[in-house]
């Protein structure tokens, strides 16, 4: 039996749907709260996404799917097995709409921001993505909304993910650059990889094969 971490959230359906489609039985109930769950040969974890990389780099399980941004952020030690497709959006710098112009001049031309305040759920990436942009950048973790931080003042600017960028939108706030995309990915942990080798490697290749013909991978 392996043990499969999966993130809770929006993310979660399509993960199961992915497993189904490659032929796994993968019977989570959505209005349960139950957070441990056997699918024939597989035992399943539900995991709030940020704990997903913790779980696997640990051993308490032995894969687990989770977004390349909560990977990233992370910093855990794991084997990235494949990108699954799905759970797509993009990481992005943003800010209010009447300062993008300004902000955009200076990075589209090469140089660097002398000091900018960013609001964010993701302070690894976003400070990785500021060397070599900002000079002085200035970090706030929030853990809420980070649209509202400049709107009252509490950063210049904000680094989070999107998907339609309609939240940007309602609140005033435009792309000023792409950081990255991101979508859901099968990781491992390091030991498992090698003890369960066999029934790995099955996993990886029923799931790609239903991407292959149209199945959860996209």
């Amino acid at each position: 039996m392996i043990t499969v971490a999966l993130p809770a959230g929006r993310m979660l359906e399509e993960a199961a749907r992915a497993l189904g489609l490659a032929g796994y039985d993968c019977p989570y109930d959505k209005d349960s709260r139950k957070l441990i769950f056997d699918g024939g040969n597989v035992r399943y974890l539900i995991a709030r996404p940020s704990d997903v990389p913790v779980y696997v780099a640990r051993g308490a399980a032995d894969v687990g799917i989770v977004g390349k941004d909560g990977l990233s952020e992370s910093g855990e030690q794991v084997y990235e097995l494949m990108d699954l497709g799905f759970g797509r959006c993009r990481f992005v710098l943003a800010a209010p709409e009447d300062d993008v112009p300004a902000l955009k001049e200076v990075l589209d031309a090469g140089g660097m921001l002398a000091k900018l305040r960013i609001a964010t759920k993701f302070p690894s990436i976003t400070r990785d993505y500021a060397t070599g942009k900002v000079i002085r950048p200035e970090i706030i973790v929030l853990k809420g909304a980070v649209e509202l931080a400049p709107a009252i003042g509490l950063a210049d600017a904000i680094v989070d993910i999107v998907e339609s960028g309609k939240t940007l939108a309602v609140n005033g706030l435009a792309i000023v650059e792409q950081i990255s995309e991101s979508s859901a990915r099968l990781i491992a942990n390091r030991s498992s990889y090698g003890i369960k080798a066999k029934p790995i490697a099955d996993l990886m290749e029923r799931m790609g094969a239903s991407g292959r013909t149209g199945g959860g991978i996209r």
